[in-house]
Parts: C-alpha cells; structure tokens; sequence
C-alpha cells in the first residue's frame, strides 16, 4: 500500500512513523508511507499556502492552488488514489472504514489547519472525509496518524498473529473481552478458571459471552 500525506507539517510524522508497527510494516515493504510538505506548491517563493476568507471572518483558509499541486503531483507519480481529506464535519471514523481502506493501493491523507481549505477543493479533489470525533483539533495531522494506525495494523504481514487483529474491538460489533497473562495471581485477584483449563470451546463462550456483556455495559448505542 502507498499512503501519501499533503501537511504543512511534514516533521510531525517522522517519530510517530518510524516506531513500533508502523515502522516494521515499513521496513517490510508491506506499506510506503510519505509525508508531503504543502507549502512545495505554495503560491509564491514563500511558500504562501493560505488566505483570508472572503466575506470577511477569523482565521486564514488553505488556498486551491497548492493543495490541488500537491494531490496531482502524488497522483502524477504514484498513480490514481483515494483522497481523504481529514475534517471534523466528515463520517467518523469506524473500524468498518477502516477495515474498507486497508484494502485500496493508495491513499492521499490531505491534513488541514487554520479555518480548513477552500470548499472548491472540497468538490473536485477530495473523494471522501472522516472525522475521527465530534472535538476540534488544530489540524489533520492527529487524525491522519489514527487512520494510518488503524488501517495499516489491518495490512497481511502486518502483524506478527494477524488473528489478534481479527479479534479486535468493533471488528464483529462487538468491545473485546477481557484478557489475562501471568502471573495468574496479582494482591488476590485471580484469573478466571475457564482460562487455565485448557478446554477452547468453552473459553471461546467465555470470551464471546464477556464480550457481549462488556457491549451491553459500555456501548449499548451499538447493541
């Protein structure tokens, strides 16, 4: 998978890219994942990216020019790709999305900031926008790095047992169940029998059954 991120903070992503997962995934070839400074399309010699809105009102806008530079110069290069364009007003972000992406070859992860972009952008470039959550953050880059996160742990080869991803929360629309590892007695709280007795179809019920009740108990919007 190629994954292309147009920001005007390309540094943000370097630590967070290069550690644990996201890191190995890369150094496996499993996905290529590029951050892209905005201002490289600026309109001038300083890199100007921004604008006051017309109409009057606070804050700056991010102009058409560089972001419609920095979409067709990925797509130039790396081929045809999925715009998403990372905005408090777009569908949240689920693991049904997620899942669903981590199936495409490419993704462009346009960040915004300041006011947003220019809605002309909006209507011709962009083919989708999530949200991660009904807040405001001061740019895209946050909610760039949880999409990534999320898509990319669902790549084959990603992770080392790619069933734990299977088995993750929201996967079957369900919260997962809770886990246990040694020791098996932490100041008198002690693992459920079920889980040392060796028996796998009733630890599958008890796993499927606490799975159920942690649902019913702390997302009952998704029962």
């Amino acid at each position: 998978m190629q994954i292309d991120v147009l920001t005007l903070f390309p540094d943000y992503f370097d630590s967070p890219l290069a550690l644990s997962i996201l890191g190995r995934a890369q150094d496996k070839g499993l996905v290529d994942i590029r951050a892209h400074d905005l201002r490289t399309w600026g309109i001038d010699e300083r890199g100007t990216v921004d604008d006051t809105p017309f109409g009057g009102g606070g804050g700056m806008v991010l102009r058409c020019e560089p972001i419609a530079g920095g979409i067709r110069h990925v797509r130039r290069k790396h081929g045809p790709g999925k715009v998403i364009f990372l905005s408090p007003d777009g569908e949240t972000l689920t693991q049904e999305i997620a899942n669903e992406l981590s199936l495409d070859d490419h993704l462009i992860l346009l960040c915004g900031h300041y006011r947003g972009i220019d809605e002309r952008i909006r209507t011709t470039e962009i083919d989708r926008e999530i949200s991660i959550g009904d807040y405001v953050l001061s740019g895209g880059e946050l909610p760039a790095l949880v999409l990534v996160d999320s898509v990319v742990r669902l790549i084959p080869g990603v992770l080392g047992n790619f069933e734990s991803a299977l088995d993750d929360s929201f996967q079957d629309g369900l919260l997962d169940c809770p886990w246990y590892t040694r020791p098996r007695e932490f100041e008198g709280m002690e693992v459920p029998p079920v889980l040392l007795s060796g028996d796998k179809a009733s630890v599958r019920r008890w796993r499927a059954e606490q799975a159920r009740k942690r649902t019913r108990q702390r997302r009952p919007d998704i029962t």
